[in-house]
């Protein structure tokens, strides 16, 4: 959950506002796939009047907004709303939990449960591309990507550039996107450093991982995730996350 939080501030930060749909003030929001459920807390905060529903299928934090609701589903199943509810839909970050086949469905189902009329942002980062690359971090990519495909999770950059096509081939109409830097190191000031930390704990996360598949021992993770700091600052090391907004036809 701290995680979570810290990604979200980080990502604010960067974009300046929590969203980029041209909504109006909405009174019913979902976020699929809420984690924390930080960003539905703000849209509460910023909405007093209206309801965010965060699904997922943990409960998030406990203590939580008057207006926020959580509803506890897999978004990989089909969503348990009736169609042509929700006035603005959200969704950030999901490409390492949904299975790349399921993106296309996921997608149509996102625009399925918003009203006409309604707003639908997508946002998502190139996992495993930075735009500049070391030693460390090629290493780091070539275990990641094949744990990656051994559980058809997407580990190129198919889901990060595909979200303005799914949106359109669901139905989506006045689809726009923007690419917004992502600094990681301390070089890159507040949000450079809230992205190391995030991702310090996503790697050594996956030391499991890499160790079943006798990629590298577990004790070689470490040693490796500091070898890939140290390169976030020498080589000044940026990602990017795509925030993709379509609105459902009236």
């Amino acid at each position: 959950m701290d995680r979570l939080d810290l990604q979200h501030y980080a990502l604010l930060e960067a974009m300046g506002t929590n969203y980029l749909a041209p909504i109006d003030p909405p009174r019913l929001v979902l976020d699929a796939g809420a984690g924390s459920g930080q960003w539905g807390f703000d849209l509460c905060h910023q909405f007093p009047e209206a309801h965010v529903v965060g699904l997922d299928v943990v409960p998030g934090k406990p203590s939580r907004p008057p207006g926020y609701h959580t509803v506890l589903a897999n978004l990989l199943h089909d969503l348990p709303f009736l169609d042509d509810r929700f006035d603005f839909v959200h969704q950030r970050l999901l490409f390492a939990g949904v299975p790349a086949a399921a993106w296309p469905g996921l997608v149509q189902e996102l625009v399925r449960v918003t009203r006409p009329g309604g707003w639908i942002e997508l946002a998502e980062a190139p996992p495993l591309e930075f735009d500049r690359v070391g030693p460390a971090m090629e290493r780091f990519r070539r275990f990641a990507g094949a744990a990656a495909a051994r559980v058809g999770i997407d580990a190129t950059n198919h889901v990060y550039r595909s979200l303005d096509a799914w949106l359109h081939a669901a139905g989506a109409e006045l689809v726009t996107r923007r690419e917004v830097a992502l600094p990681v190191g301390d070089w890159g000031g507040r949000v450079g450093s809230m992205m190391a930390t995030d991702f310090r704990v996503v790697l050594g996360s996956l030391g499991h991982l890499f160790a079943a598949s006798a990629a590298i021992q577990p004790h070689d993770v470490t040693d490796l995730i500091q070898q890939l700091e140290e390169e976030y600052e020498e080589l000044q090391v940026s990602t990017s996350i795509a925030i993709v907004c379509g609105r459902k036809p009236g």
